[in-house]
């Protein structure tokens, strides 16, 4: 008789732990098989050799879902409750303080860290009125990191793809604000001579690989299932 197990069928089934460690398995191996034979393990908790057991078509069918369930686009999602605390999102970022930012640019890059970023952009709800809420003072990452590993992976992505779409802007922004600067100020100078067209591009490029590489998503193309 096969056995019962649990599936994710959302983001938020699966903990920042739980991906951390399949991305640890699927950058440390190249076969196709094993990956997918762990990702069933990881996700759905149980242990390799119960995988092993379970039906060809159950695992197609469990993998054909993990791969609908990666292709979702979460929203930032303001407050959660995890372990019966209710953690808010930063509610004013242009006041963040140079250590949050600090901890936040240092962490959010990678996933095996994503944990510490999200302690930084999550914290217990210390006052709440309507929507509006007020969270813990910023201590550092120590105080919840650990916890954060158990943080739902659809709010992590949420807040990371918040922070990606903001990235983008603010570069949007930069790139009028430099164009704008750099018109005037060769008007401005005596020979009259036009701005190099090419060293501009090139200061475009180097602000937007900056600026993108404060986050990197992980790689979340459709997991072929007809290889297991």
């Amino acid at each position: 008789m096969e056995q019962e197990i649990i599936v994710p069928t959302t983001l938020n089934d699966i903990t920042v732990e739980q991906y951390q460690a399949f991305l640890r398995i699927q950058d440390n191996n190249d076969s196709e098989e094993f990956i997918a034979q762990k990702m069933v393990s990881i996700f759905c908790k149980i242990k390799l050799s119960q995988v092993l057991r379970i039906k060809y078509s159950s695992i197609t069918e469990i993998l054909a879902g993990f791969n609908e369930m990666f292709q979702e686009k979460p929203k930032l999602k303001q407050t959660f409750f995890m372990n019966d605390v209710e953690f808010g999102f930063i509610p004013d970022l242009e006041n963040m303080s140079f250590g949050e930012y600090v901890d936040l640019e240092t962490n959010i890059g990678d996933w095996q860290t994503i944990h510490k970023a999200m302690a930084v952009m999550y914290r217990p709800i210390t006052k709440k009125k309507g929507d509006k809420y007020e969270i813990q003072d910023y201590e550092g990452t120590a105080n919840y990191s650990e916890v954060m590993k158990l943080a739902p992976l659809g709010v992590t992505m949420g807040a990371m793809l918040f922070f990606y779409h903001l990235s983008n802007d603010l570069l949007k922004a930069t790139q009028s604000y430099l164009v704008k600067e750099l018109t005037e100020m060769s008007i401005q100078q005596k020979d009259n001579s036009t701005p190099n067209g090419d060293g501009i591009t090139a200061s475009m490029h180097s602000l937007e690989e900056m600026l993108e590489s404060l986050i990197t998503l992980p790689n979340l193309e459709s997991y072929n299932a007809s290889h297991t």
